[in-house]
């Protein structure tokens, strides 16, 4: 098998996309995040992603995401890149918008919508392995595609170079123990903050790309530098604020939260009942009242 990469690592922010009045990504508002991140100490970029709510977005809403970013973001910054769609043409699609961006590599979630068998995903990953010419991070996203088995994982993995690992959002860390175990040089990302302290305990990840770290990125930076058990303080937050944004959909909560540190409007794809506009404020009433500066 062909050496991999470890130049994946460390700590990715997964941003999300601000909209406009219009319903519009918000560039100068993206920007304006982007800046945020980058002084906060974060140089890893996750964009497009699950985070970033990818099945809402077109290969021009990419691009434009893409050129936000170049625009706004140090030249050393890495950016990892999502190309998710519910088809072939969709992924091909958005991966060449990515590759003409230069982007680091691409994350690759399997198709959304329909249940798919292990074969079907295994030919669907060498299939885009074979047509996009650009390091590829298999994305695992159980929770809205086909989840990949840890012996899909590690097939593609030792047999096909241009995969070079995985960003795991399972939640669970049997994909990683495994490449940890059997392929060390595939790269490991963590896609679950709340798995993080553990796999970092264990060893078994080289990175993380944290929903998290894209509006509190303080509080990540602090809890990879030093590993959980040697900061309890920032596991017992990051436990708080994920129990919080679990009662939420996700990418919601952290608009929300990125509203209260004046970075965006919180605007949503989506109308909100009351009870929905309720849980915003609340859960923004809750971050204010957290003093970041007590555990990092």
């Amino acid at each position: 098998m062909q050496a991999r990469s470890k130049s994946l690592g460390g700590v990715y922010s997964a941003v999300i996309n601000p909209r406009d009045e219009e319903n519009r990504l918000d560039g100068p508002a993206l920007a304006r995040i982007l800046r945020f991140l980058t002084d906060s100490g974060i140089r890893g970029f996750a964009l497009n992603g699950a985070t970033g709510e990818y099945c809402q977005n077109s290969p021009a809403d990419l691009a434009f995401m893409l050129e936000t970013a170049g625009k706004s973001l140090p030249a050393d910054a890495a950016i990892l890149c999502g190309i998710g769609a519910a088809d072939l043409r969709g992924v091909l699609e958005n991966g060449r918008v990515a590759m003409a961006a230069g982007t680091r590599a691409v994350l690759l979630p399997m198709p959304h919508f329909f249940p798919y068998e292990q074969h079907d995903l295994r030919a669907f990953c060498l299939e885009v392995a074979e047509r996009l010419s650009i390091d590829i991070l298999l994305y695992n996203l159980p929770q809205f595609t086909t989840g990949l088995t840890v012996a899909t994982v590690c097939d593609l993995v030792r047999e096909c170079p241009r995969i070079k690992g995985i960003k795991d959002s399972s939640g669970f860390l049997g994909v990683l123990r495994a490449l940890t175990r059997d392929l060390p040089d595939a790269v490991r990302l963590v896609g679950n903050d709340g798995v993080l302290p553990e796999a970092l305990q264990e060893e078994v990840c080289d990175g993380v790309v944290s929903g998290v770290a894209g509006v509190w990125p303080e509080l990540i930076l602090s809890l990879f530098a030093k590993g959980g058990a040697r900061n309890p303080d920032a596991v017992q937050a990051l436990r708080a604020f994920i129990e919080k944004l679990d009662t939420v959909p996700v990418p919601w909560g952290l608009k929300w939260i990125a509203e209260s540190r004046g970075l965006a409007a919180a605007r949503f794809n989506l109308p909100l009942s009351k009870p929905r506009s309720n849980q915003g404020s609340q859960l923004q009433e809750w971050f204010r009242n957290v003093r970041m500066q007590e555990v990092v």
